[in-house]
């Protein structure tokens, strides 16, 4: 059977229900953090869900995930992505052998250095219930969402995506956002490559929003990178947004200093 990749799925029109298709599903999404669910439905639609975000540390998770086919990460659960190591949870047998199989013929197999690290790793996670990681992770996180929206926020040049606090069933309470991403827009017209942008103006680099099917004015920062480049990124960043306050002051002075400067207009006049 030939497939054909047909790009983003909430753009797919006059789908019919005879119509066979597969659709990957991002929940939480790369880059914005989102969760998604299944765009197209009917008797032929497939979904596969990637839940290599949906952990307590990078989201709230509303619901246990029970989708049909899912597929997880050791790389984002505790941060060993040199392992290679994943593993998906199918409902469906007979979809499980076809994929086991295609993953025996397409690879040789599953590297058992990379299944005994992550079966040590897994271990160290599991000492004490298991929490421990969710917690540090979501405290982390948490915490450097917080600084660079407390950095952004200020600026008129530079957004960032929008979350609301979300009732989480692994924490049992209503908690903050703590994403694994930051996803910046570009806000000035003449700002088309944002990636640009932060290169050339703040020694910044991510990934360009046409990496993700989206506009160039979007770039994707990264803050699950080592304490240092985090604090490293959050100075570059607040740097700019404060040049660019002091550009605006120089071009747009503040009221009262108009009031002032109006005052001793007038003060001069009279004498």
């Amino acid at each position: 059977m030939d497939y054909v990749f047909r790009g983003d799925a909430s753009l797919l029109q006059n789908i019919s229900d005879a119509t066979n298709v597969i659709e990957f599903v991002t929940s939480p999404n790369n880059p914005d953090g989102q969760l998604n669910k299944a765009n197209v439905q009917g008797p032929n639609a497939k979904a596969i869900y990637d839940r290599v975000y949906y952990w307590p540390h990078f989201t709230a998770i509303p619901t246990p995930a029970n989708d049909d086919i899912m597929i997880f990460a050791i790389s984002k659960l505790t941060g060993h992505a040199g392992s290679r190591f994943g593993w998906a949870v199918v409902k469906d047998e007979s979809v499980f052998q076809k994929m086991a199989m295609y993953t025996l013929i397409d690879s040789m197999g599953i590297s058992r250095d990379a299944q005994l690290r992550a079966l040590k790793v897994l271990n160290v996670v599991l000492e004490g219930g298991g929490k421990d990681i969710f917690e540090f992770g979501y405290n982390t996180m948490r915490k450097r969402w917080e600084k660079l929206s407390n950095v952004l926020s200020v600026s008129n040049r530079f957004s960032l995506q929008k979350f609301a606090p979300k009732h989480c069933t692994f924490f049992k309470k209503t908690r903050e956002p703590s994403p694994a991403y930051a996803w910046v827009k570009c806000e000035r017209e003449e700002d088309k490559d944002c990636y640009a942008v932060l290169k050339e103006e703040a020694n910044v680099y991510g990934l360009r929003g046409s990496q993700f099917g989206a506009e160039d004015r979007f770039v994707r920062l990264a803050l699950i990178r080592s304490q240092d480049d985090f604090d490293l990124l959050l100075q570059r960043l607040n740097q700019l947004v404060l040049e660019e306050k002091s550009s605006a002051k120089l071009f747009c002075p503040r009221f009262e200093d108009k009031l002032a400067t109006s005052t001793r207009l007038n003060i001069t006049k009279r004498s």
